[in-house]
């Protein structure tokens, strides 16, 4: 923090949470130990100047086009294409809808990492115990592989569709990503936002250019973007996959952490200048996803229902995923559309890599306080998603390979609840965020869409397993004792659920509002609030003892 901060007549924020250890706040400091000198700064900081200025919005640019890129991921694009081939535009209106609950949870998990100086992870480390503590660090670690198998997938279908590699050999080539990755934490986090910044862009015009090829009906785009309908068998279950597929948990973690790579004034207008801008950088960055999820049903819908399909590409329509779209597009619109496809497949799944690796990093940072070496890190955790997909593409192919997504999006929808819940917890909480806690109304919205999004993926979870038992082909004892083990398992879950949502906090972030005119004692906030230098250079942090350690 500017030392000019320090001194200044206007309130400051200070938060002493004693990061430290697990269990539900016992044995900890009332301060934090500063992770950095004032002297050790990095130089690429991004520090957000302390004055009024329009032009600060392009310091806070870059965390939500990282975070958008979970909403145009290759399980995205399935589930997109596979709503365009059923239902044509019928269900556009349920992307804009999700949209506008994406954009106020990723808002108040940017708020979080903000007002607090710590993100998601780091505060369900403080408060909950070790038990619980651990438990949550388990499904959110599972939820980032998750989160990776379809962008593993989709890489290996965007590489067959360009170069006609092996699936499998596809996914084997994808770990090498992980060496880009490597590269890139030498150059911090400016250089990464700009690099899926010009992903996010490609993807964009890729598909712009596809549904220039497609050439969709307007007004029934229009229509279908902004009047509710549900016509058809299985309309409601494919639009309950659309609605789970907006939200994932590794999201939450990683933007309350991306906000943290700002050294923003600590003044009370600071603050909420940063609250305001990163609210509208997020909102610009999820309306250009909006519109490439808009733009993949588009061409979908116009594709499917041309009257020129011949009966093996109205087969396809029936039952498309990632890889049948490329024969599609290739078939009906020309081999260009193909390519085109697979350019965009490319760079979701490359790009969506990169920042499922990261939310991997702040998660064992956060719940465990564990440091590993980076290329440890990003190598464990694409292991994990390699070793099933190739599992799966060695011996079920592609189709096996589409169907492990579909699983994929099931866990994270099972996922979602366990950082849904404490992200809404601690934002509408005095004791964590201050004056800057939720207010009754955005309360009372965030925990009716949160509420609403949890309840559709639960009813999608139990469906799933309903009818994976009736069309099964076991005896009657095994789906006697699968429906009982499954249902027992859903009584914990729920229970699970409930300790998460009416267990009180205990932790208190010690947010004082100080001033040198109230203390008559100069407030030094270097020691107060830390600027996260950890996470501007996207390495794991090192408090000062680690690095003397080290010498």
């Amino acid at each position: 923090m500017a030392r000019d901060d320090a001194v200044s007549s206007q309130p400051q924020f200070t938060a002493g949470t004693g990061g430290g250890g697990g269990g539900g706040g016992n044995g900890r400091s009332q301060m934090s130990a500063p992770l950095i000198d004032n002297d050790s700064i990095d130089r690429d900081q991004i520090v957000v100047p302390d004055k009024k200025s329009w032009k600060n919005f392009f310091a806070y640019m870059g965390p939500g086009f990282l975070v958008s890129i979970a909403y145009i991921d290759p399980g995205n694009f399935e589930t997109d294409l596979q709503s365009g081939a059923q239902y044509k535009y019928g269900l556009l209106w349920i992307i804009l809808v999700a949209s506008c609950a994406a954009l106020i949870i990723q808002s108040i998990a940017a708020n979080l990492g903000v007002v607090t100086g710590k993100h998601l992870a780091e505060h369900c480390r403080a408060e909950y115990p070790k038990v619980p503590n651990f438990i949550l660090w388990i499904l959110a670690e599972i939820a980032v592989v998750a989160c990776d198998i379809p962008e593993v997938i989709g890489t290996a279908f965007a590489l067959n569709m360009l170069f006609k590699v092996p699936i499998w050999a596809g996914v084997l080539f994808t770990g090498l990503s992980t060496l880009l990755l490597l590269a890139l934490q030498q150059y911090g986090v400016r250089k990464l936002e700009f690099l899926i910044a010009f992903l996010v862009l490609t993807i964009a015009v890729c598909f712009c250019v596809e549904l220039g090829y497609a050439k969709p009906n307007r007004s029934e785009v229009l229509y279908g973007l902004f009047v509710p309908q549900l016509k058809g068998d299985g309309a409601t279950g494919l639009a309950i996959s659309l609605l789970g597929a907006m939200v994932m948990p590794h999201n939450l973690f990683l933007h309350s952490a991306l906000v943290l790579s700002r050294k923003i004034p600590r003044s009370v207008s600071g603050i909420k200048e940063a609250c305001r801008y990163y609210l509208m950088e997020s909102g610009f960055a999820l309306a250009v996803a909006f519109l490439i999820n808009v733009c993949v049903i588009s061409v979908s819908g116009a594709v499917c229902n041309s009257s020129n399909l011949s009966e093996d590409d109205q087969k396809s329509c029936s039952d498309l995923d990632l890889n049948k779209a490329s024969f599609l597009l290739r078939n009906v619109l020309g081999k260009w559309s193909s390519k085109i496809f697979a350019i965009a497949l490319l760079a979701s799944g490359q790009s969506s890599t990169i920042t499922g690796t990261y939310a991997g990093q702040y998660v064992m940072q956060g719940f465990l306080d564990l440091r590993l070496e980076p290329w440890v890190r990003n190598m464990l955790t694409r292991c994990l998603a390699i070793i099933p997909s190739l599992i799966v593409a060695l011996i079920g192919g592609s189709a096996g390979a589409g169907k492990l997504i579909i699983i994929a999006s099931m866990i994270l929808s099972f996922e979602l609840p366990f950082a849904l819940i404490p992200l809404l917890k601690f934002t509408s909480s005095k004791s964590k965020m201050g004056d800057h806690a939720n207010s009754i109304w955005l309360s009372g919205i965030t925990w009716i869409i949160g509420s609403l999004i949890m309840a559709i993926n639960i009813y999608y979870i139990a469906s799933s397993f309903i009818n994976l038992i009736l069309h099964s082909n076991l005896k009657l004892v095994a789906v006697i004792f699968s429906g009982i083990f499954g249902f027992s398992g859903m009584l914990v879950y729920l229970a699970a659920i409930g300790y998460l949502v009416f267990r009180k906090n205990k932790e208190i972030s010690h947010l004082l509002i100080l001033s040198t005119a109230e203390t008559h004692q100069p407030v030094n906030t270097l020691e107060c609030h830390l600027p996260r230098d950890d996470l501007v250079t996207m390495q794991l942090p090192q408090t000062r003892a680690d690095a003397v350690g080290s010498l």
